[in-house]
């Protein structure tokens, strides 16, 4: 009988389960060279047991921690989750664990995430969005940890990317709401600073205003932290203006909700008398009443191809390649034709 007082090693799981300690690390490691009854066998020894496996002597001969970092900038709603869970099951699937933190959308404190999470052995990074100092890519190539940029695409950026075009996704669905007959536009958005996907979806609504014959000097954002009580307070403020908007545009779905929130406060009807979008097409977008005009991000697709290309980096020690995914208008009750 193994000694109780200590914690379970292999050799008493091999006893346990009447194998060798080769076959127990097989089991391990490479499940695949066992059969499944012998397998089993060492999986219900190990449950028995309690034993965890120690996985520093495969660390050190891979020269890997087999542990990936992921840096977003908020865990308080659910802009990120649909996107990371993907981006996990699949890195699961392929052996690595996940260590995810929030840098509360502030420069610094993702910095001291990123330096942490490499002193800590991370094999690779995931980082969202490409607004950062330089000097932050120059030590992650020194020290030679591959970085991946989800959530936004941009071909000239330093690091490599797997995400969708912001400017272009919010063009095409400002243009729609203006074929729509709306010419009275007002945009809630999220802080600009240090972040490129609120500022490139604020770029693309002025894009479509000039596309469609209207003065995109016009556009005066009000730019907002996400969530849905400044959201409510952005809307609030947008409609005291002189020039009342048809139509709000909202950099996501959770400011868009605040300001569905800010109209019942003004005893106001949505889309009767004003229209709201928002954007992400997260499931608060269904919730909500009237459900969202959105624009679909594909989360889950962009999480699994991000979290297979930085796997790739990582072990083929290759420079990444990037993926542009499309994002697409979804029409639901928020917004009507004038």
């Amino acid at each position: 009988m193994p000694d109780t007082t200590t914690a379970p090693t292999i050799d008493d799981v091999a006893r346990e389960a009447g194998v060798s300690t080769a076959t127990v690390s097989r089991v391990i490691n490479d499940p695949d060279l066992v059969t499944v009854k012998t397998r089993e066998r060492v999986q219900a020894a190990i449950e028995t047991l309690g034993y965890t496996p120690n996985f520093a002597a495969r660390f050190m001969a891979a020269k890997r921690t087999f542990t990936i970092g992921a840096i977003i900038p908020t865990m308080e709603n659910a802009i990120f989750a649909r996107g990371l869970q993907a981006f996990q099951e699949e890195l699961h699937r392929r052996g690595y664990t996940l260590l995810v933190s929030s840098s509360a959308y502030k420069s610094k404190v993702e910095e001291e995430q990123i330096r942490n999470l490499v002193a800590r052995g991370a094999d690779g990074l995931l980082l969202i969005g490409h607004d950062r100092d330089q000097a932050i890519y120059d030590y992650l190539d020194r020290q030679h940890v591959p970085v991946l940029v989800a959530w936004s695409y941009d071909t000239n950026a330093h690091a490599p990317c797997i995400g969708f075009d912001n400017r272009a996704a919010m063009q095409a669905l400002t243009e729609d709401v203006i074929k729509m007959g709306h010419r009275r536009l007002a945009m809630i958005s999220g802080v600009s600073e240090q972040n490129d996907r609120a500022r490139l979806r604020i770029a693309g609504v002025r894009d479509a205003m000039a596309a469609q014959g209207l003065d995109p000097a016009s556009l005066d954002p009000i730019e907002v932290p996400y969530n849905i009580a400044d959201g409510q307070a952005a809307f609030v403020e947008l409609i005291a203006r002189e020039t009342k908007p048809s139509v709000v545009l909202c950099g996501n779905d959770v400011l868009a909700a605040g300001a569905i929130r800010g109209a019942e406060q003004l005893n106001m009807k949505v889309p009767d008398d004003v229209s709201i979008t928002g954007f992400d097409d997260i499931e608060l977008a269904q919730v909500v009443r009237p459900e969202l005009t959105t624009m679909h991000v594909p989360h889950r697709a962009m999480g699994q191809m991000a979290a297979q290309e930085l796997v790739g980096m990582i072990e083929e020690k290759r420079k990444g390649v990037s993926q542009n995914l499309k994002a697409s208008i979804v029409r639901r009750a928020s917004v009507r034709a004038l």
